[in-house]
């Protein structure tokens, strides 16, 4: 059987993500990474604040956001976001292109092209 949470509860969870998110003196960071996080294929800044909370879902702010040119070339299959000290705030997040929690313009990286991610939510299980 699946948890629910009253709309409060899962607003003041998520905004605590935000949070943990914004911690420390600079903007966090989204990472693009391949399988099992075996490469990180692109470093993307976030804003600072990094994310508007309604209902729940968080939504990433300021997007598009890129990284003008990719550390390593791959294809992109998750994605993780850390605070501005390299501490992992959330992981295990979907990228794609139309689909997934993180959208980017190509799941295809070859190495020093552009990446954008062209939006970003986290939902509330």
């Amino acid at each position: 059987m699946a948890v629910n949470y009253n709309a409060a509860l899962k607003s003041s969870r998520m905004q605590a993500v935000i949070a943990a998110i914004d911690a420390g003196a600079g903007p966090g960071t989204l990472e693009i990474c391949t399988a099992a996080y075996a490469t990180i294929l692109a470093s993307i800044a976030l804003a600072d604040p990094s994310f508007t909370e309604a209902g729940g879902v968080i939504t990433m702010a300021g997007a598009p956001r890129s990284d003008p040119s990719a550390d390593n070339g791959g294809t992109a299959a998750l994605a993780r976001i850390k605070d501005s000290n390299g501490v992992t705030v959330v992981d295990g997040l979907t990228v794609g292109v139309g689909s997934g929690d993180v959208q980017l313009n190509s799941i295809n990286i070859p190495q020093g092209q552009s990446v954008t991610i062209t939006s970003g939510t986290i939902s509330h299980a």
